[in-house]
């Protein structure tokens, strides 16, 4: 199968949709089929209002147009909302031609918390129309599958995530020293609650990894955390195995890839009760979910690391690219 995605999300930003995307890629490549992007690389761009990192690039449905035309694919996948997105979608509107989407941001609350005079039923009026004009929309979790379809989000199709357990695995490191170390990874940026993190009065250490538009503001206010700044391959897995446990303190996020790495290096999680989390995180075994955020991270930190690594075993690219083929011929 030939296989077109648009995303407005690639490299260089470090996200769960571009690890997504990737290891999906990696996978569909070895079965066989054949798959190309359209993505801000090669076109020019603009830096997106209030998140400088994120860049919007100057698409047309023109484009769109021709590098569909060249390839030919024999489906197409719009994985954003942003410019790429919405050129792809035009052209495939215009030219009936069917199209699948996924929901990975939560774009109505994410403009509100910037935009607080944005109502959120403005953003889903929006999403509405992006999405139900596909012909099925994929969503990484139950929780989330409700929460759309009570929007008014139609055909909505179950796609889970991964995990690369040989990467992300128990270590005997401690980058952060002795004391307990409470760990976030992702994005620093006002969607991702971060103060609801670092306002807690924890033992030990927290630890910051990732960078982001509030990076400067964070480290300058919480002058006792550690910023690490945004880690890769290794770095990454030994900064998760350093750690005692991993707070993820967002409301907002569809699923946390990030939750899976945690627990398959051996770290329990410490979340709010929330879609995301509570669909990925057994409550009392491998992770607390508590509306006290701190509870919750005091009791994670009593939790076997043995069980969160097991549990995360149970994850894989491959079932998640299985999910993604079975979705693109049903759909």
């Amino acid at each position: 199968m030939r296989l077109l995605i648009a995303t407005d999300a690639c490299r260089p930003q470090v996200n769960g949709v571009v690890q997504t995307y990737e290891r999906l890629t990696e996978q569909l490549l070895r079965w066989g089929h054949e798959v190309s992007f359209i993505d801000p690389n090669g076109f020019r761009t603009l830096p997106l209002p209030t998140y400088p990192e994120i860049r919007l690039a100057l698409i047309t449905p023109g484009h769109a147009r021709r590098r569909i035309a060249d390839y030919r694919p024999d489906h197409i996948h719009i994985a954003t909302e942003g410019p790429v997105g919405l050129a792809t979608r035009a052209y495939c509107v215009g030219k009936r031609h069917p199209f699948t989407t996924s929901y990975h941001t939560r774009f109505p609350e994410y403009l509100t918390t910037r935009l607080p005079f944005v109502p959120q039923r403005w953003g889903y009026a929006f999403e509405r129309w992006f999405h139900n004009a596909g012909a099925g929309i994929m969503v990484s979790t139950p929780s989330l599958l409700a929460e759309l379809t009570e929007k008014g989000l139609k055909r909505l199709m179950p796609w889970t995530r991964g995990v690369d357990t040989e990467l992300f695995r128990p270590r005997n490191v401690r980058m952060f020293g002795s004391d307990a170390v409470f760990l976030y990874v992702g994005r620093v940026a006002i969607e991702k609650n971060l103060h609801a993190f670092l306002d807690l009065d924890l033992p030990g250490r927290k630890v910051i990894v990732g960078g982001g538009p509030r990076l400067a503001m964070l480290k300058a206010d919480y002058p006792d955390a550690v910023f690490t700044g945004p880690l890769f391959g290794e770095a990454l897995a030994e900064a998760f195995a350093s750690s005692d446990v991993f707070v993820f303190p967002s409301r907002t996020d569809t699923y946390g890839v990030v939750l899976l790495e945690a627990l398959a290096s051996g770290v329990p999680i410490a979340a709010f009760p929330v879609t995301g989390p509570r669909d990925v995180v057994v409550h009392g075994t491998v992770g607390h979910l508590s509306d006290d955020l701190r509870e919750a991270a005091l009791q994670a930190l009593t939790m076997d690391r043995t069980a969160c690594r097991d549990y995360a075993l149970g994850f894989s690219w491959e079932t998640c690219a299985r999910q993604f083929i079975h979705n693109v011929n049903t759909a």
